[in-house]
């Protein structure tokens, strides 16, 4: 067991700073460390306060490290915002000795990337869509073909190269080393998604507390990703505003009482409201606060639809939507999204890991586990390709990892 590899996602949120520890056994990958904090240095998935945010991953790594028995060293971190923005490319390479081989992949890959960008941005992801061998298109797997011109079409992500380096630096003030920067919904797609859905055209939405992130998948391709910024802290607002009570109640009070349609709540339920300065609680109908709740909802699901609109892929998502993320987590949301975009709808959580499968059985962690699968899937890639990637290094088997946790929460 202490020569599997472990690898830890960070998961910067709005709301949330979560880490996870996958290690890396025969059939895939057993969670056995979670760190969860709450996020006061990141707003709308951007570092707006360093300090703040480096106390969060600090104490989000603890816990992991804690529960795991483990000292933490890399992390796959991942980013988001309305910076991130993401297009569709082309390029061409000549194929060197008439069979194409890995270095042929490359650098038609390289070519691919290789645009304008204005210096505060950069490339973060290449993601091939498909490749063409002398007009021949609709390959996957191009390598061990004769030709002799290769081209690949590839979806670009950008991103603020200052967003960048200042997810790098608060890793890097906690002593972590950042492997990759990883689009959120991306990762999020690898712990959710089946490889069914993303041939038979998928989207993603996944709703989180600062931000709604969208990544479409058409063949087994990412064709589209794009950021709306609102998430589930505008609905806490409102929530806030509506019943003038302060942010932490309202937040309690969505997340105990909140539902995203009338149709699905008893007009009889009440909520009790804590009052503000010293005022007595108040009781209301809980369609109060449903009332309050399903116009910011329907607006993210308008907003959504008008982007798949306008990507042009709306009629080839035969899978539909699937919803992930911790503010999809009210009742009412799949039903309300399916009226809206008029496509089937399911909520997901993360799939196919093992350990402790079921603390991390939400929507939201999923992004927190998709980047453990990322960085599974591409940790010996980085290693042939001699990156400074360090490894998680483990200190005790599962006796002792449990052991230390119970110690901990008990």
């Amino acid at each position: 067991m202490a020569d599997n590899e472990l690898i830890a996602g960070l998961d910067l949120g709005t709301t949330k700073v979560c880490a996870i520890v996958g290690e890396q056994v025969e059939d895939g990958i057993d969670i056995i460390g979670i760190g969860s904090v709450p996020s006061k240095g990141l707003k709308k998935g951007v570092v707006v306060n360093i300090e703040s945010t480096v106390q969060a991953i600090r104490a989000a790594i603890d816990q992991a490290e804690t529960m795991a028995g483990c000292e933490i060293n890399t992390v796959y971190a991942g980013i988001a915002g309305s910076h991130v923005t993401g297009f569709n490319k082309e390029g061409v390479a000549a194929i060197a000795d008439r069979e194409v081989r890995e270095a042929d992949v490359r650098r038609v890959l390289e070519q691919s990337k290789a645009i304008p960008l204005p210096s505060d941005r950069q490339v973060i992801h290449v993601l091939p869509q498909e490749y063409i061998v002398d007009d021949q298109d609709g390959i996957q797997r191009p390598v061990g073909m004769n030709g002799v011109r290769l081209e690949a079409r590839v979806h670009l992500v950008t991103a603020a190269t200052s967003q960048i380096q200042n997810i790098i630096k608060c890793a890097e003030r906690c002593d972590l080393h950042v492997a990759d920067t990883v689009l959120e919904p991306l990762a999020s797609a690898e712990a959710v998604l089946s490889e069914d859905e993303k041939e038979i055209g998928v989207a993603l939405v996944d709703i989180g507390g600062g931000t709604t992130d969208i990544i479409v998948y058409v063949n087994s391709a990412a064709v589209h990703t794009s950021v709306i910024p609102v998430g589930g802290i505008n609905l806490t607002n409102d929530v806030a505003a509506g019943l003038k009570t302060p942010m932490a109640e309202a937040e309690r009070i969505k997340i105990k009482y909140g539902c995203a349609s009338p149709r699905m709540i008893d007009l009889d339920d009440e909520i009790e409201v804590p009052g503000v300065g010293g005022r007595a609680a108040r009781g209301l109908p809980r369609e109060v606060l449903v009332n309050i709740i399903e116009p910011r909802v329907e607006e993210i699901f308008q907003a959504v639809h008008h982007v798949l609109c306008e990507t042009g892929y709306a009629e080839l998502l035969h899978a539909g939507v699937v919803l992930t993320g911790g503010s999809t987590q009210l009742d009412g949301m799949p039903e309300l999204a399916e009226e809206i975009l008029g496509m089937q709808v399911r909520r997901a959580s993360p799939v196919d890991v093992g350990g402790l499968s079921d603390v991390v059985k939400s929507p939201a962690y999923a992004t927190a586990v998709g980047l453990v699968k990322y960085g599974a899937e591409h940790l010996h890639v980085e290693s042939h390709e001699q990156t400074s990637y360090r490894p998680v290094r483990q200190s005790a088997g599962w006796g002792s990892r449990l052991g230390g946790w119970f110690r901990e929460v008990f």
